[in-house]
């Protein structure tokens, strides 16, 4: 049985919602997690960080794929973004905080 439009755009509105939720909750993780390590008080542009949170996604997800087996994309983001964190690093240790 068919469902009608009007019933799957409810079902879209839901999921949205869920999704907004569901993004909100790992924000504030990570967001927590980071405040931890100390990166609230570290002044970095946020491209920067971008770059290592990346390198760090990449880490972990190479990790889990040849744990499991798992091949094919590893590393596909996560090599262009480790270039852009040395790079970036180099740029930023110019104004090392001493």
């Amino acid at each position: 049985m068919k469902k009608p439009s009007s019933k799957i755009r409810e079902e879209i509105v839901k999921l949205q919602d869920q999704l907004r939720q569901a993004e909100t909750r790992e924000a504030e993780r990570i967001g927590r997690i980071a405040l931890k390590a100390g990166l609230g008080e570290i002044e970095i542009e946020e491209t920067v960080l971008l770059a290592a949170f990346e390198e760090l996604a990449a880490r972990f997800r190479d990790r889990d794929e040849k744990a499991s087996g798992k091949r094919g994309n590893a590393g596909r983001k996560g090599e262009a973004a480790g270039a852009a964190v040395v790079a970036a690093g180099a740029a930023a240790s110019g104004d090392s905080e001493a």
